[in-house]
């Protein structure tokens, strides 16, 4: 059986991603990726020639049938995201689901994420830590699903828009203004900054500002304090 990899990619600094990760971008027959745009960059970059098949959130079950028809003729095939580690909030759990079951071997190619780098540089000390990824942009469902996190004995990781942020920490601020948050801002590019305190803390100092510009990583401490 053929074999399907699943690479993670650079959250933006293009340096971040490893020599593995290249020689097998080299060796594959296909690429599948969530935008072949920002795929055909990285590949330009590494100066890597590939046929490239677009297999985004909107069409990943239509794509893994044509990833599964290129493994069944026996071609090899790398499936990347736009940034970080495919299914982490990401598109790539359905296609990876897709090739174990056919039978094909899918292995991993460790890289970048966003959701590890915050951890690192967090100074949490929570044992157990909850991936949420993107929560609803509706505020009402927004909030409720906040709540429940916030309650858990467990810190969590929330991805953000800029659009949404200063929402997301006044909804924060309002469930438990004392509670330890860390933001990672465009990390790894030109700008990253890492901003830690209380919600308001941070609210306020991210209002002082025109505009809100790059993606956001939360990470808010569990609720230990009983």
């Amino acid at each position: 059986m053929a074999t399907l990899f699943i690479i993670g990619t650079p959250i933006g600094n293009l340096g971040d991603i490893s020599f593995r990760a290249v020689e097998i971008l080299k060796s594959v027959d296909l690429v599948a990726c969530e935008d072949t745009r920002r795929t055909l960059k990285l590949l330009t970059h590494l100066g890597i020639r590939v046929k490239m098949l677009s297999c985004r959130s909107q069409n990943e079950e239509f794509a893994a049938e044509k990833v599964l028809e290129a493994l069944k003729q026996g071609k090899t095939v790398a499936y990347a995201s736009d940034a970080g580690t495919p299914a982490l909030s990401d598109p790539g759990a359905v296609l990876a689901a897709a090739a174990a079951q056919a039978g094909h071997d899918v292995i991993p190619i460790p890289g970048p994420s966003a959701f590890a780098a915050l951890l690192s540089v967090s100074g949490g000390r929570d044992k157990t830590v909850i991936f949420e990824g993107f929560l609803s942009p509706k505020p009402g469902r927004r909030k409720s699903r906040l709540r429940e996190l916030m309650a858990m004995d467990a810190a969590c990781v929330i991805y953000e828009s800029p659009f949404r942020v200063l929402k997301l920490l006044g909804d924060i601020a309002e469930i438990d203004n004392m509670r330890y948050v860390c933001i990672g801002r465009e990390m790894t590019k030109i700008h990253e900054e890492y901003l830690r305190g209380t919600a308001a803390e941070i609210l306020d100092f991210l209002s002082q500002k025109k505009e809100q510009i790059g993606e956001f990583s939360l990470y808010i401490s569990g609720n230990n304090l009983k």
